[in-house]
């Protein structure tokens, strides 16, 4: 059994987000992600293998997704689910607190079931 809390040991002024593991299976990842300040850089687009549903726990970030009209502005509570090939990038996490999202990558199956 493992357990932990995804508030612990959250970097201040770090240079680099943090990456961590939580668990791996078959299938999927799951991973906590600290940012503090950090963004994507200029011109760079996430475009991954898998898909990914993401949850912001603490703090706030701005997410672009190409072909949107304009940034996702995340807070606390605030979910997204990335297809497969979905292009997005960070356009901004809060540099005065730890951001922290909660990241499953996952296979897309034939039908991809979607939370009302």
């Amino acid at each position: 059994m493992k357990a932990g809390n995804l508030f612990d040991a959250l970097p201040r002024d770090a240079t680099e987000e943090q990456f961590t593991t939580l668990l791996q299976e078959a299938g999927f990842v799951l991973e906590r992600i600290v940012s503090t300040g950090q963004a994507s850089p200029p011109g760079f687009w996430y475009d991954q293998e898998r898909a990914e549903w993401v949850v912001l726990l603490r703090g706030s970030a701005r997410l672009e997704v190409e072909g949107e009209p304009a940034p996702r502005t995340l807070r606390p509570g605030d979910w997204v689910h990335l297809p497969a090939h979905a292009r997005h990038r960070v356009a901004w996490t809060d540099p005065d607190q730890p951001t922290v999202w909660l990241a499953l990558h996952h296979h897309q199956g034939p039908r991809d079931v979607s939370v009302p």
